[in-house]
């Protein structure tokens, strides 16, 4: 079943059409494109120059019918001598003949036409001794071709008498050079498409050469390598958004896979600690038999330990689960007010215990997740009262002002934080100190989380502290209809 499955899977890939390349994409646009162009150039050529073969022709004809008529009217007779002044010398190819306009009689013909062309061949002459522009063509059982045109003269102006005259041309010469012409310009079209085509496909892989070296220069990125830039200053116009694109998604790469890195280093060391503690534990229990209360004490602290480790993963799975595109959140409009001070009364015994001071100022309305908002308010103040001096305060602030953005603020007077750690702080598992990192009830997740809350309401989270002042984290939410669109 298997082996039949997968013949018929490369059969259906075998009677695939592979697409075209783009070179070959723009040899055949280009080569359409001018072999049309070539082609009309060309027929507009052969159209022109056939038009002015055949009009000098009629021209030449209708100027010998006029010196004819000319020549009849001074006139008595008509005689091969006479037609043989119409027929310049050196001009085999024309032919007259003048007939009795009655009788259809040849009066006169220069030189001798009648053994290829009867009267009868001629096209009837025009009223009042009208010349015609424009004569018949017509192909002789051998394979010549004639232009013929005639037209009514008198002969002698004193007492006049209608005749008939008539011309033609040989025009096998021309109708041979049209042919030859006609070849000449479709060997030249031939060789023209060739040409295009050839061009193209050159121009084609020349121009795309550096999609071809931007993609080896990708082939060699790899994760040891994320560090490696296209750079913009080397490729074309047209590709330098590309190399930017690239270039900042590699930097992005770059970023996420360091910050995975050091979350995968920290993570460890994280679950290392407690891991060892109870392990300690457990070892040095074990060493001797032991009362009930002391087996009580080593179970009591593995709870601990064992709540700690519960609380870090469930931290871990929220930072998963808000990551993910398909998180969605239950936004409602509420009062600011009253979540917070349902939250500064639940810290209220802890506070007291310390003798620092929980106080609320401003209030509004706020369009997000009540309860991420109250684990992001919760979080903030938790981290404040661990860090906050006896007799301290810990403020919170909103400020609503019309039009804009809400903030809250949650503001505490106790040691500070260095500026160097400043842009860190929002990172995972990190610690300002080892002061801080000593406590047990501190995972270094708490800043992360609201960081990763305040993105999924499209809002931000904002650290400001002076050591020995106090530190201020700042929130900022979008208004309603604002921020991240839901899925």
């Amino acid at each position: 079943m298997r082996l039949n499955l997968i013949q018929r899977e490369q059969e259906n890939f075998a009677g695939e059409r592979r697409p075209w390349s783009l070179v070959t994409r723009l040899a055949v646009y280009y080569t359409v494109s001018a072999a049309v162009l070539l082609v009309a150039a060309m027929s507009i050529l052969y159209f022109v120059v056939v038009q002015h073969i055949n009009t000098a022709d009629n021209l030449f004809l209708a100027d010998t019918l006029r010196a004819v008529q000319a020549d009849l009217a001074d006139k008595r007779m008509v005689s091969d001598q006479l037609l043989e002044h119409e027929v310049p010398p050196g001009t085999p190819d024309l032919f007259v003949r003048v007939l009795d306009k009655g009788t259809k009689q040849v009066i006169a013909e220069q030189p001798e036409i009648g053994g290829r062309l009867s009267p009868s061949m001629f096209p009837e002459p025009l009223s009042e001794d009208r010349v015609p522009t424009e004569g018949i063509e017509y192909k002789t059982p051998s394979g010549q071709w004639f232009l013929l045109m005639s037209a009514s003269a008198l002969l002698d102006s004193n007492s006049p008498k209608p005749v008939l005259v008539q011309v033609a041309q040989d025009r096998s010469d021309d109708k041979q050079f049209l042919e030859s012409f006609g070849t000449l310009l479709a060997a030249v079209l031939l060789g023209g498409i060739v040409c295009s085509a050839a061009i193209a496909f050159w121009a084609g892989k020349r121009a795309l050469r550096p999609l071809e070296e931007m993609a080896t220069a990708t082939e060699r990125v790899q994760a040891s390598q994320l560090h490696q830039r296209l750079g913009r200053g080397r490729w074309p116009s047209e590709l330098t958004s590309l190399a930017a694109g690239f270039d900042q998604m590699l930097a992005r790469l770059e970023e996420s896979f360091d910050r995975l890195s050091r979350f995968s280093a920290d993570l460890a060391h994280e679950l290392r600690t407690p891991i060892q503690n109870l392990g300690g534990e457990a070892e040095v229990a074990l060493t001797r038999t032991r009362t009930a209360g002391e087996y009580r004490e080593v179970i009591e602290l593995s709870i601990e330990e064992y709540q700690r480790l519960s609380r870090m993963i469930d931290s871990l799975l929220f930072l998963a689960r808000s990551e993910n595109a398909e998180t969605r959140l239950n936004r409602v409009k509420f009062k600011i007010g009253p979540e917070v001070d349902e939250i500064l009364d639940f810290y209220d015994a802890a506070a007291r215990e310390s003798e620092v001071g929980l106080t609320r100022k401003g209030d509004g309305e706020l369009y997000a997740d009540p309860m991420l908002f109250r684990r992001v308010i919760s979080n903030l103040v938790s981290n404040a009262l661990q860090h906050a001096p006896t007799t301290g305060q810990i403020q919170v602030l909103v400020v609503m002002e019309p039009n804009q953005p809400v903030q809250i603020a949650v503001q505490d007077n106790g040691c500070g934080i260095g500026p160097e750690h400043l842009p860190r702080i929002f990172d995972r598992f990190y610690r300002v100190d080892a002061a801080r990192s000593s406590s047990s009830a501190s995972s270094g997740l708490g800043l992360a989380i609201v960081k990763s809350i305040m993105e999924l309401h499209g809002g931000s989270a904002r650290a400001e502290s002076e050591l020995g002042v106090g530190t201020k984290v700042t929130l900022t939410f979008p208004g309603e209809g604002e921020g991240k669109v839901e899925r």
